[in-house]
């Protein structure tokens, strides 16, 4: 199966177009591919957009870092956005075949590659982060370049993650971490009072009692005051009520927002968000825009045989006399479902008069039932893919000293996507459970299908778990699995 990861590197350089490319020549490597690229005079700042398979990416982040390193001198740096690196933030996202805890390892990794060849300090951040107080950001890079230049060696909460106590004399210190996607989002004021900014930002972002999931600040861009925002999870804080926001805290300082800008890229369905959040449409679902329905068709993945890519639909593909797709891919298409149905009685309820104080709670269940929905599809072929690679590592074998231990290490992996389904699936049977008390009664047998399903899932998806387990002779691991399996079993929701 491939495997996909995101990376939106941000160097301290947005003025010096041969400097930019120079740093993007440097990342090309086989198997990435360069999706955008935006520079910021006022900010000096430019962001990178790549994605491409994980070893692949993580040599092009390495080398990006490196030659940034080479061409950028933060001692001449000027520029309206806080930076403490030549490659300032080094962000690897999954996108698929791939994991949070994936790009946790993949970040790790490049943290101390980057050390190692070009003497950078690293600090890792979100996911990756070693300890709590280094998932924010804005604590990491807090007095920028000059203010942990002086406090690097005698501050211990300055030591980085990788290296020593000290920063590159040039280059500073980089940041790498692993994850969700985030949409870095500016709203252009009619004002070039940038304390306007200021307070609106302040006023937005959750370390200051404002929306979850958002980080704000102002500054002066381009003649006009900016309220530059990350948005870092959409489904929690969508950008329209964001925007919204922004535009009634403007109106407070007898302003208004002129345009806004997303920087990098943005997810399909976070516009598709903004669209129902704007449009009000009622019962509004992705599948009502004409492109995604015709990709739908056109996929075969209008039925249940949608569940998984191919032309035939997947109950044909189950009862072929092929190994794959087989009871793991089941496990996982019946957990989707179960999350699709819990999703509509979700969303059947939500903005109707009798259920509009349990608002908030249904938007987060529909979000997060979004997502599980769609990795537990992803499942689907990922359990058949690592079924087949298990059969061509056991022939590969036959033929390798070392066979025994490139089989464990696929077995292992192949258990690890069941689990996955389990785990997601005893998600999808609480989250089902906790509907019923602030969703309409009559839809319960729709709850009741999606429970039984999810458990049917789980059950499945652990059976898968313990075939493998059983072919396994790294008891730590077997003991480990079969511990958390045991904990998905007790727990599971029953009616």
């Amino acid at each position: 199966m491939s495997t996909l990861v995101e990376c939106v590197p941000n160097f301290s350089e947005g003025r010096d177009q041969a400097k930019v490319d120079a740093i993007i020549a440097a990342m090309k490597v086989d198997g990435v591919y360069l999706l955008d690229r935006e520079m910021d005079a006022d900010h000096n700042r430019c962001v990178i957009t790549l994605v491409g398979e994980r070893n692949a990416i993580a040599e092009a982040a390495i080398r990006g870092v490196g030659k940034a390193a080479e061409l950028i001198d933060l001692t001449q740096h000027q520029g309206a956005h806080p930076r403490m690196g030549a490659a300032d933030v080094v962000p690897f996202i999954p996108i698929e075949g791939v994991t949070l805890e994936d790009c946790v390892a993949i970040a790790r990794n490049v943290g101390q590659e980057i050390w190692k060849r070009f003497q950078v300090p690293v600090y890792l951040y979100e996911a990756a982060a070693a300890t709590p107080e280094r998932q924010n950001l804005e604590n990491i890079r807090r007095g920028q370049f000059e203010g942990i230049r002086a406090e690097i060696a005698t501050n211990p909460a300055r030591k980085p993650d990788f290296g020593e106590a000290r920063l590159h004399p040039t280059a500073g210190a980089t940041v790498v971490g692993a994850r969700k996607f985030l949409i870095a989002y500016n709203v252009f004021l009619n004002t070039p009072d940038v304390a306007i900014a200021k307070k609106i930002a302040q006023a937005v972002r959750q370390s200051s009692g404002g929306f979850r999931y958002v980080k704000g600040a102002g500054f002066l861009v381009r003649g006009m005051a900016q309220v530059s925002m990350n948005l870092t999870d959409f489904d929690q804080t969508p950008i329209a009520r964001v925007f919204e926001f922004v535009k009634r805290e403007a109106a407070r300082h007898g302003v208004v927002p002129v345009s806004s800008e997303i920087v990098g890229l943005i997810p399909k369905k976070a516009l598709e968000d903004a669209a129902e959040w704007f449009l009000q449409v009622e019962n509004f679902d992705s599948s009502l825009i004409l492109e995604n329905r015709l990709a739908a068709v056109m996929g075969g993945k209008m039925a249940i045989g949608g569940l998984r890519a191919g032309a035939e639909p997947f109950i044909e593909q189950l009862a072929a006399p092929t190994a794959t797709p087989g009871g793991g891919s089941a496990s996982a298409a019946a957990g989707a479902m179960a999350a699709g149905l819990a999703q509509m009685v979700a969303a059947m309820s939500r903005g109707k008069k009798n259920y509009l104080q349990y608002e908030q709670e249904l938007s987060l269940a529909i979000a997060r039932l979004t997502e599980l929905r769609e990795e537990l599809k992803a499942a689907i072929d990922a359990d058949a893919a690592s079924y087949d690679s298990v059969v061509k590592a056991y022939k590969q074998a036959k033929d390798s000293s070392n066979g025994d231990i490139g089989v464990a290490a696929v077995l292992k992996g192949a258990t690890n996507v069941p689990l996955g389904v389990a785990e997601r699936s005893r998600e999808v049977a609480k989250i089902a459970e906790s509907l019923r008390a602030i969703t309409n009664p009559k839809m319960s047998s729709d709850l009741t299908v999606s429970l039984a399903l999810a458990n049917a899932a789980v059950e499945g998806a652990l059976a898968n778990v313990e075939i493998n387990l059983e072919s396994l002779s790294d008891q730590a691991f077997v003991s480990a699995v079969r511990q958390k399996a045991q904990g998905l079993r007790l727990a599971l929701v029953s009616r």
